[in-house]
């Protein structure tokens, strides 16, 4: 891994460190609201640039079943999207695509950890693929497309 994509990768706006804890030396981001609610998310590079992505399931993350909601399986995945392409963005952008399979329940207290890859980088275009697992088994996988834009003021609030 060289020096220029490992200081691109803790260069992305908002990336935080975590200092202590299970996830100490993980980045996440700050600037995510509903990312940091849903999460805490985490994802890591290692020495040959493969990026992994992880969280423990608390409470807050299950159904009325006690498994994992899909909709936080999901959101964590559309996390992994962004810190799969992290090399690849230089600047902001969007998911404009998301398509996933369920293959098994996760409980309180397992780790979910997610790796995966970039397939395609265009002009415009990041095609990214993953799967989650906890041990060794394959929990959920999923693909996406992120669209690289340029930022808009926001709209104006109506009176």
């Amino acid at each position: 891994m060289n020096q220029l994509a490992k200081t691109a990768f803790d260069l992305r706006p908002g990336v935080h460190v975590e200092t202590e804890g299970e996830f100490q030396g993980w980045r996440t981001w700050k600037r995510d609201h509903f990312e940091n609610l849903a999460g805490p998310f985490y994802h890591r590079m290692d020495e040959n640039g493969r990026i992994t992505c992880a969280f423990r399931v608390a409470k807050k993350h299950l159904n009325g079943s006690g498994n994992v909601h899909g909709g936080c399986f999901m959101t964590f995945a559309d996390y992994c999207l962004f810190a799969l392409a992290a090399l690849e963005l230089q600047g902001p952008a969007v998911t404009v695509s998301f398509s996933s399979e369920f293959l098994d329940a996760a409980r309180e207290g397992e780790l979910v950890e997610c790796t995966g890859e970039v397939t395609r980088a265009g002009g415009s275009l990041i095609f990214v693929r993953g799967m989650l697992t906890s041990g060794d088994r394959a929990l959920f996988t999923f693909s996406g497309t992120i669209k690289r834009v340029k930022r808009k003021a926001p709209p104006e609030a109506s009176a």
